[in-house]
Parts: structure tokens; C-alpha cells; sequence
């Protein structure tokens, strides 16, 4: 329906569109701009942060762009809204996740695939069966653990019904987070981004691998490809978060 919606105003649909990807490529100006300065950013040239920078890109625009809308959530808790949702023969969740479907999230996904395919072009990379699985599974376990942290941080909304920007502050900051290689971080926090909350797994750790740098923190090899298990885990502990939370709701008692 929103799709139906969006595409009844082509031209409005194309610019914003546009706006989405000028915003976010602001970001990588950034980038651009401190190296205009400095031949590398904590060891890293610019090409592989650019590789950082599109893999982070691609797999938060894809999570933005399927379940993206989970932070109006408590809007709805907040104003009764959300009991229509319940009496639905729809699981609740996939409501919440098409509410104001906003396809023009496309542009941030454009964006980080450009800058990737820059990365790729301009890296000398050997590229070995494994590398080369490792490309699409990054994307996609990389989008799980995105939409994991989009759920979880919904469901905390039943708790705090104001705590969106505190879910923002795990996904918008952390797909800025992971821009930047880990070596410019202290090392509690690279600890807590991979053993609390594994953001690594979205592209710190296994794009470590696929430019043939030593993993972060010392870690073997082999923790390069656990992308897929822990982005199955987190949501499979997302899931339980989320029906926790929808079991405490009483609505707003009006």
C-alpha cells in the first residue's frame, strides 16, 4: 500500500530519493575530506575504509530499508494506536515494519554500493573462493544483525515509550561506528562491539580477512565467516526480546 502510495507521485518519489542518497553521502564527503590530509586513518588507506564504508552502507540500508520504520513505535504505545494493530490477523511486528513503508530509503542502499564497487576497483585484493563467499555473506548476515538490533531496540519501546533515539543511537550510530577501522577505537570498545554487541560481525571482522589484515583483537582466522550464526542468533534473541515486550503491553488505559 505504501509503495502504491510513494510511486502515485513519481517526481516527488525521485527527489527524495535523490535527497536520501545526496544525505547520506555526506558522510563519505567526510571521509574524503580527512584524507585530503593524511595518507591513512589508523593504518587504513582509503580504499579500504571506502570497503568499511560500503559494506556498513549497504547492509544498514538494507535493514533501514526493510524494518527501518520500527522506531515509530512508541509513538503508537504512546497514543493507543498500536491495539488496532493488535487485533489483526497479521503478526504485529511485520505491521509495525511496513508502517510508512518508505521506499526512498533506496538511495542510502545506491550509495554504499557505489562507494563499495570504488573500494573493489581500486583494492588489489587476492581473491580466493573464500574471500569471494565472504562478499554476500557479510551483506546479508550484516542486514541480520541490523534488523536484530532495529527489533530489540522496538521492544524496549514498550519500557520507555521516548527511547527512540536511544534505539538510534545502536543503529544509525552504529552503521557510523563501523565506517571507521577499528584501530582509530580504543579496545574496550572494539571488546564490547564484538562480544556485547557483535556490530564486528557486520564488516570490522570479515572484511579484515578479505584484505588479509589480522583480525581485531587477536581473533582467529575462522571468526571471519560467523557472520550468518551470530546474525541468526541475535535475532533469534531479538524475537524473544520482542515477545516479551509485546506480552507487558497493557495499552494506555483509556
Amino acid at each position: 500500500m505504501w509503495i502504491r502510495s510513494t510511486m502515485a507521485y513519481r517526481a516527488s518519489f525521485v527527489m527524495t530519493t535523490f535527497g536520501n542518497f545526496a544525505a547520506t553521502a555526506l558522510d563519505f564527503v567526510a571521509i574524503l575530506l580527512m584524507f585530503s590530509r593524511v595518507d591513512a586513518l589508523g593504518g587504513w588507506s582509503l580504499p579500504e575504509v571506502a570497503f568499511l564504508y560500503g559494506l556498513s552502507g549497504m547492509a544498514f540500508g538494507l535493514a533501514d530499508l526493510a524494518i527501518g520504520s520500527m522506531d515509530r513505535l512508541g509513538s503508537r504505545v504512546r497514543d493507543g494506536t498500536l491495539d488496532t494493530l493488535l487485533v489483526r490477523p497479521v503478526p504485529v511486528l511485520a505491521q509495525v515494519a511496513a508502517d510508512r513503508f518508505g521506499l526512498r530509503r533506496l538511495g542510502r542502499v545506491v550509495q554504499g554500493a557505489l562507494v563499495l564497487g570504488y573500494a573493489l576497483a581500486s583494492l588489489d585484493i587476492d581473491w580466493t573462493p573464500a574471500r569471494v563467499l565472504l562478499m554476500p555473506w557479510m551483506v546479508v548476515s550484516g542486514c541480520g544483525i541490523f534488523c536484530a538490533v532495529f527489533v530489540a531496540g522496538a521492544a524496549f519501546q514498550f519500557v520507555a515509550q521516548d527511547a527512540s533515539e536511544v534505539q538510534n543511537a545502536f543503529t544509525y550510530g552504529g552503521t557510523t561506528l563501523l565506517q571507521y577501522p577499528p584501530t582509530v577505537f580504543a579496545q574496550d570498545l572494539v571488546r564490547g562491539v564484538t562480544f556485547v554487541l557483535p556490530l564486528a560481525f557486520v564488516n570490522w571482522l570479515p572484511a579484515s580477512y578479505v584484505l588479509g589484515r589480522p583480525l581485531p583483537l587477536g581473533l582467529p582466522g575462522w571468526v571471519a565467516f560467523a557472520g550468518p550464526a551470530v546474525a541468526v542468533a541475535c535475532c533469534a534473541l531479538a524475537g524473544v526480546v520482542w515477545r516479551t515486550g509485546l506480552r507487558a503491553y497493557r495499552s494506555t488505559g483509556s
